[in-house]
């Protein structure tokens, strides 16, 4: 079994050999041992995408808006994922930005985790049936993905900005905050002669 840091080193010279620069070959690099940490296929990905490209290379994003579509080929995931992470701050205020015709996407997800993680904000993901959540770049959660599945084009790629919201009620919380009060310990003369600095004697 390879390493996560096999995965970076190799395929981070994989991508710059076919054709990125070495620094967003680096970022490729730890992008694949991010999806591979997460159990989804990110080499399987990445290999046959650095192939397709060499024969028929794919576009990149001038300028993301609420809807991009190509002008003529297939987005290239990974230039998606650079340009949507270095305006991410701004692509915010959107709150959903969809993409149509994108190349393997799977690709642009780990770049969409670090924008999670920069704008302090859950994201959803979605396409060809496929759902992600991504959580501040620590975790990942998919519904309908299988470990296996390579999709080489989705037709549309959604990308919603999730607001921060309580899981609970405020009646929970306030039940909850209740019963944390019986640790609470009133202050009697005999704790506040032990507290800090309590005393009269000094022994400097």
């Amino acid at each position: 079994m390879q390493s996560f840091s096999e995965i970076d080193t190799t395929s981070k010279r994989a991508s710059k050999a076919a054709g990125f620069a070495w620094g967003i070959a680096e970022e490729i690099g730890k992008n694949m041992r991010n999806l591979e940490m997460f159990g989804l296929p990110g080499v399987k990905n990445l290999n046959l995408y650095l192939h397709k490209i060499k024969q028929n290379p794919t576009e990149k994003p001038k300028k993301i808006e609420k809807e991009n579509k190509p002008h003529s080929k297939e987005f290239c995931p990974i230039y998606c994922g650079t340009t949507f992470l270095d305006n991410c701050k701004k692509l915010e205020t959107l709150k959903s930005i969809k993409f149509f015709n994108v190349s393997y996407p799977l690709l642009f997800l780990p770049f969409l985790s670090r924008t999670s993680d920069i704008v302090g904000k859950k994201i959803s993901l979605q396409y060809e049936g496929n759902n992600f959540l991504l959580n501040f770049d620590k975790t990942i959660f998919s519904k309908n993905m299988k470990s296996d599945e390579i999709i080489p084009l989705a037709k549309e790629v959604s990308i919603e900005f999730l607001e921060n919201n309580n899981s609970f009620s405020t009646q929970e919380w306030k039940e909850l905050y209740k019963l944390s009060e019986e640790t609470f310990v009133e202050e009697t003369e005999s704790l506040k002669t032990k507290g800090a600095g309590a005393g009269l004697t000094d022994n400097d």
